[in-house]
């Protein structure tokens, strides 16, 4: 198989792991507890996709990559602020919250420069500026909830879809 077969839309499934579940069925459990922890409308829906997708840009993986633009599309967002997550601290598209939001997202999963704190004291006062005590704590189980499926994506490499947006937050 060349390189370009194997990019294509057609090639045979990448995944070391496609279904994790089927030898580990409490992760069901696990992952509609996250979900039912963030899901608490008290961060958008489409913050936590973007936050997500970002995390999957961090960790250059496809599976989150394509999941989470799959869910901002479904939710409407525009194809520019989809694109602009992966440059955001100079793109126009993102409110002061969701600009929060991101930044400790990259604090959270990007090392902190040598003798640093990788969440500053500063960088927290700016997301409590924008978002509540319970949502504060939503964000930071939803950026718990991405580390968790990062690890998933990247060591089993699950095959990527787009279809589940369609699944999900009807």
């Amino acid at each position: 198989m060349t390189d370009a077969t194997a990019t294509t839309p057609t090639a045979p499934s990448i995944s070391r792991m496609p279904n994790p579940t089927e030898f580990v069925p409490e992760l069901k459990d696990v992952s509609a507890a996250l979900f039912r922890a963030t899901g608490n409308q008290s961060v958008p829906r489409t913050t936590m996709n973007l936050i997500h997708l970002r995390a999957g840009q961090i960790v250059g993986n496809t599976y989150l990559t394509l999941l989470n633009t799959g869910f901002l599309r479904k939710a409407g967002v525009s194809e520019e602020r989809i694109t602009a997550v992966a440059s955001w601290q100079d793109a126009p598209y993102f409110t002061d919250a969701e600009r929060a939001a991101l930044a400790l997202t990259e604090a959270t999963l990007q090392p902190a420069p040598h003798g640093r704190e990788r969440v500053t004291d500063e960088l927290y006062a700016e997301v409590a500026e924008h978002y509540d005590e319970k949502a504060l704590a939503t964000l930071t189980i939803a950026i718990g909830q991405v580390s968790f499926f990062i690890a998933l994506a990247l060591i089993g490499k699950p095959q990527p879809v787009t279809s589940l947006a369609e699944q999900q937050w009807g």
